[in-house]
């Protein structure tokens, strides 16, 4: 076997494969030997006729495609290692069949996505927003509130209308131009007013309303609604409400946090909610830095990405998105049944974050490279030590549980870390209310 290769259309290389006529007889004795079992020829039982009886009998190429199979399976995985300096393989090839000759052997080509080199204009002296966010009070006090929740107690409303917060409990049935429509009516519904479970309108217009009450609503449908067919549709909603549930929270004392969160008072609660939320409020201000800084430097970059990179992207990202719905109890394909949605239409949603998120990709790995940013040993060490303590064990205690995967996510970490802090060094990041800020004016000296 020998081979070339060639730059591609789009981040492709094209590799022409050339098998010799001994290891193209060996392919298609294997293949008689692995599926011969598939075969019955007349006179023989089944799988036992010779080769040559089964290729007269069903044509000569019946074993084919079982062969080209060993020569890709045995060669091309080889390929792609001897030419791992050369080239990343990003997907699977596009595989064709050039020539087949008893003489002469066969050649295959095959069409391999590649990882694109991407060309950065510039990733140093840039003016790139950041994001800093501040805890306040009312924050903070909210998120107090939140575990009063736990012993939340629901009581039934009788003597006033359904307002913002309440859970109530009615019938609906929607149509548009007098026609019902699918998905659109269900009996005792339990719909939390202001969840902004329902479209624009809807949960507004039944606020107001009292057990046992009846009326028409008016909503209209976003012109991005899921379901194709009711996009930008007038609907009208007959709603019955048959009852109103209000939450009943416990006062906040300092018995109640002993009991509930380990705290001593309401003020030492306070201040370690504080301290959470800031903690999460600088993170949050970090990342959306770090994005920043990322999309600044990709909008001045340039790259041809191979679908196939793209398409992976979107696979992980659908991934993530069946994940979050499985936590709450439901399969994707129930999601996409009740949304009325194809996998495929799905999918394209996707599709032009995913390519933002390769390109940011390909940025951090081509800026990685050309600076020479590595995790050193000691920098490992360092983070293993620290890791091991926050779980209460020693360094050589953890490092018995560190496989190869959790070792290189370590060293990874460590990368965009420095890689991060030189990017913030060497570019100038503004806040949005630095930017407003206007430059004072001069003074001008008086003429004498």
């Amino acid at each position: 076997m020998n081979y070339t290769q060639a730059p591609g259309e789009k981040s492709t290389v094209k590799l022409t494969i050339n098998f010799t006529v001994e290891e193209w007889e060996k392919a298609i004795n294997s293949a008689y030997l692995k599926i011969r079992g598939k075969y019955t020829v007349p006179g023989f039982r089944k799988g036992k006729a010779p080769k040559p009886v089964m290729e007269n009998f069903y044509g000569k190429g019946v074993f084919y495609e079982e062969a080209f199979n060993f020569l890709y399976s045995e060669h091309y995985p080889q390929i792609i290692e001897k030419e791992k300096e050369n080239f990343t393989a990003v997907g699977e090839p596009s595989l064709n069949v050039e020539s087949i000759s008893d003489d002469k052997g066969v050649v295959l080509t095959a069409v391999v996505p590649v990882k694109p080199d991407v060309e950065i204009e510039s990733y140093k002296g840039l003016k790139i927003k950041k994001y800093e966010y501040n805890v306040t009070d009312a924050q903070v006090e909210a998120e107090m509130n939140k575990i009063l929740e736990s012993s939340a107690k629901n009581a039934d409303v009788t003597d006033r209308p359904a307002k913002s917060g309440d859970t109530v409990n009615i019938d609906f049935s929607g149509s548009i131009d007098g026609v019902k429509f699918p998905g659109g009516a269900a009996e005792g519904y339990d719909l939390v007013l202001g969840s902004g479970s329902f479209i624009p309108g809807f949960e507004e217009q039944v606020a107001g309303m009292s057990v046992g009450e009846e009326k028409d609503i008016n909503v209209k449908f976003p012109d991005d609604y899921s379901a194709e067919e009711l996009r930008g549709k007038d609907a009208v909603f007959a709603i019955k409400l048959h009852k109103i549930t209000e939450k009943q929270l416990p006062e906040l004392t300092d018995e109640f946090v002993k009991e509930h969160a380990g705290c001593g008072s309401i003020s030492e609660y306070a201040q370690k909610t504080h301290d959470r939320l800031l903690r999460a409020a600088e993170q949050r201000g970090r990342d959306e830095t770090e994005n920043s800084i990322v999309k600044a430097i990709c909008e001045k970059a340039k790259c041809e990405i191979p679908d196939a990179m793209i398409e992976s992207e979107i696979d992980s990202m659908v991934q993530e998105f069946s994940y979050r719905l499985m936590y709450q109890g439901v399969k994707l394909e129930d999601y996409l049944k009740y949304m009325g949605q194809e996998l495929a239409d799905f999918r394209k949603q996707f599709a032009a974050q995913a390519t933002e998120r390769v390109m940011g990709q390909l940025v951090i790995d081509k800026i990685v490279r050309t600076e020479n940013i590595v995790a050193a040993d000691e920098e490992v060490e360092e983070k293993i030590a620290q890791q091991a303590k926050e779980i209460e064990k020693t360094a050589e205690e953890y490092k018995k549980d560190l496989d190869a995967r959790r070792l290189e996510y370590i060293k990874n970490d460590i990368v965009i870390t420095k890689l991060f802090d030189f990017l913030k060094a060497n570019n100038t990041l503004y806040t949005e209310e630095e930017k407003e800020e206007k430059p004072a004016a001069k003074k001008t000296a008086k003429k004498q």
